[in-house]
C-alpha cells in the first residue's frame, strides 16, 4: 500500500504503536523520553522514483529512533532489544511497502530529560506525491 508523502511519517508511527511497551512520536518531540520510539526523517528525506518510466513515485528515508534509560547494561540492553523485534514484528505485519536497514550499536544519548541508551534504523517507504 503506497501512502501519501504528507501522511507517511503518522502511518509509520501508527504502524509501530506498542503502547503498554513504548510511546511512539512522528516527529522529534522537544524533550526526548526514555521508552519511546520516534520517526524522524532522515538525512535523504524524499527521494524521487522513476522505474516505471510513466510515473514519478517517492520514497521517503526514515531513522527509527529507539530510546531507553539508561540505568544499568545489561537490563536496558535488553530493553532495547525487546525494542528492536517489536520494530521489526510491526513493520513486518503491515502493509507497507518498505525496505529496511539495520540498527546501530547501542550508544548513550545524555539529553535534558537524563542519560538514554538510544539505537536508530533506517526505514524507506514507497509513498505517492498525493
Amino acid at each position: 500500500m503506497a501512502v501519501a508523502v504528507t501522511a507517511v511519517r503518522a502511518t509509520l508511527a501508527a504502524t509501530l504503536a506498542n503502547a503498554p511497551v513504548y510511546s511512539v512520536f512522528s516527529f522529534p518531540p522537544p524533550v526526548i523520553l526514555a521508552n519511546s520510539v520516534i520517526v524522524v526523517p532522515a538525512d535523504m528525506y524524499l527521494e524521487p522514483q522513476n522505474n516505471s518510466r510513466s510515473t514519478i513515485n517517492c520514497m521517503a528515508h526514515f531513522k527509527i529512533l529507539c530510546v531507553v534509560p539508561y540505568l544499568d547494561n545489561q537490563g536496558n540492553l535488553s530493553n532495547i532489544e525487546e525494542f528492536m523485534v517489536s520494530v521489526f514484528t510491526l513493520l513486518a505485519a503491515s502493509s507497507l511497502v518498505y525496505n529496511i536497514g539495520s540498527f546501530s550499536g547501542p550508544t548513550m544519548l545524555d539529553a535534558p530529560s537524563g542519560q538514554m541508551l538510544t539505537t536508530d534504523i533506517t526505514c524507506s517507504i514507497l509513498t505517492t506525491w498525493s
